[in-house]
């Protein structure tokens, strides 16, 4: 058996680590903008189609269009408002949407140049995705909502 080693602290030149919570609130406040943003970037990903195809005069399924985009903003602003089930749908929704838009459009551009324009609406899917779950002040400022969503219900009011 080896003897135990003494713990040393870090030297006076070094300052101790920042902890790495999520709920600084610092950071939370950061979040905001960085948050609302990329709610925005998929809410406007995913009716661009409809959009585009409404300005072009194609008015097919229009119910089916304004039925996606209702519960796409439904949706997104139940993440905003602080669920974590939301948040999870709107992850993989974004992840599956974002793999297989780009498969189709790398699939299509290998004849046209609009497939290109697809795979990169897939990219953009990813990307948006990711920085959902990735970006510092956006979990810091998601978590901070589900902590008082949390407080809230526990509290026996509704948030």
């Amino acid at each position: 058996m080896s003897p135990k080693r003494p713990t040393v602290p870090p030297p006076p030149d070094r300052p101790p680590a920042a902890p790495v919570s999520p709920f600084d609130p610092a950071l939370a406040q950061a979040g905001r903008v960085p948050t609302l943003v990329v709610l925005m970037g998929l809410l406007m990903t995913s009716s661009l189609p409809f959009v585009a195809s409404l300005v072009q005069g194609r008015a097919q399924n229009v119910a089916q269009g304004v039925l996606s985009m209702c519960l796409t903003v439904f949706l997104l602003g139940m993440v905003w408002r602080g669920s974590v089930l939301a948040w999870r749908l709107t992850i993989g929704l974004a992840m599956l949407a974002g793999l297989l838009v780009f498969v189709v459009g790398m699939l299509t551009g290998t004849t046209a140049w609009q497939g290109w324009v697809v795979s990169g609406a897939g990219l953009v899917y990813l990307a948006l995705g990711t920085a959902l779950v990735g970006t510092p002040s956006i979990r810091a400022f998601l978590d901070s909502r589900w902590a008082a969503r949390r407080a809230a219900r526990q509290a026996g009011g509704r948030a």
